[in-house]
């Protein structure tokens, strides 16, 4: 069986070890090109989980390398350096997902929440990397703007009811996730003696996920309230997601059926939890109507299916693969 060489460029981070622990053991990509900002180490060096597995050069992240090395690139990225890396990556013919925001969002969406983009040709030509909503467009783009945690937890959660929502009701998102979703940096808020014993908000109705899940969703930003919120774990995602809707229907069928043909979303009929979807590619949601106010909890791994293994499944789309294939789909339980 032919295989497809893949590279990761920005392996030093959670969501780059993620990406590396899946496609060292995906049946069809070959991990041929392993690169950070700095190289001159090794795999299992950078990350000692690694140790035994793989003793793979981890190179510095050169363009050229790339495309000599590759078909097909992850760049696991901060915003700004990514879209350097994804210009003269296209133009040389390799695919690429992108997990930063670079080409997530409308061009003065992302201007107002982010930095100036210089590269406007492919921010027009990407495709939001969210299958349940795009996975024909996925299928047949050269770039993949993986979306961001928070919103693929709500969008997910939402889509399905968005034309029973009373117009012009706010949307209400209330989202806890494990601090690696803050990255490696060290910073005041995620040091130990602050996050342990702690729970907080940060930024508040103004985080840069919510244009995203806005324009995702085709709503205006002042439509949704979102306030993500830190708690003592490593990892997971749980959101809590009020909306105001109208009209007699099973809110539990209605999900069921629009979900009926997407291996990666699980209807649960008790509230989900984050131990449930911790290591996988899943999305459990539940949901719970009170007069014109429906509950829609939705969990999902924020490094996972928030980041490295849902880049996996738009790498599968893009290159004519099973979409599952690959995946993990078994909980870290207990």
């Amino acid at each position: 069986m032919n295989v497809i060489k893949v590279g990761v460029v920005g392996a030093s981070g959670y969501t780059g070890l993620e990406l590396v622990k899946i496609l060292i053991n995906h049946p069809k990509f070959e991990l041929s090109y392993v690169a950070n900002s700095e190289g001159g180490i090794t795999l299992s060096q950078l990350h000692p989980s690694l140790s035994g597995v793989s003793d793979k050069n981890v190179e510095k992240a050169d363009v050229d390398e790339v495309a000599k090395n590759c078909e097909f690139v992850f760049l696991a990225l901060p915003h700004k350096t990514a879209m350097a890396y994804v210009k003269p990556l296209i133009a040389k013919g390799v695919k690429v997902v992108d997990l930063s925001a670079d080409y997530r969002l409308p061009l003065d969406t992302y201007e107002e929440f982010y930095c100036p983009h210089t590269d406007k040709e492919n921010l027009d030509n990407s495709v939001y990397g969210l299958p349940e909503l795009f996975r024909d467009e996925i299928k047949n783009s050269k770039l993949v703007a993986n979306p961001g945690c928070f919103p693929t937890s709500a969008i997910l959660g939402l889509l399905p009811f968005m034309d029973k929502r009373v117009a012009s009701t706010p949307i209400i998102i209330d989202a806890k996730t494990g601090v690696s979703g803050a990255g490696k940096k060290l910073s005041d808020t995620t040091h130990f003696v602050n996050v342990n014993d702690n729970l907080f908000a940060y930024n508040p109705l103004m985080h840069r996920h919510a244009p995203e899940i806005a324009d995702k969703l085709n709503l205006d930003f002042e439509d949704v309230n979102f306030v993500p919120h830190l708690v003592p774990i490593t990892r997971g995602m749980l959101s809590s997601i009020y909306i105001q809707v109208s009209g007699d229907f099973d809110e539990q069928e209605l999900l069921k059926e629009f979900y009926k043909n997407s291996p990666f979303v699980r209807i649960s009929d008790k509230p989900v939890t984050m131990k449930d979807t911790a290591g996988t590619n899943f999305c459990d949601i539940y949901v719970k109507r009170k007069g014109k106010t429906l509950l829609i909890l939705s969990s999902i791994d924020n490094l996972l299916r928030g980041a490295s293994s849902q880049a996996v499944v738009n790498a599968n789309l893009m290159m004519g693969l099973d979409e599952d294939m690959g995946i993990p789909k078994i909980a870290y339980v207990p």
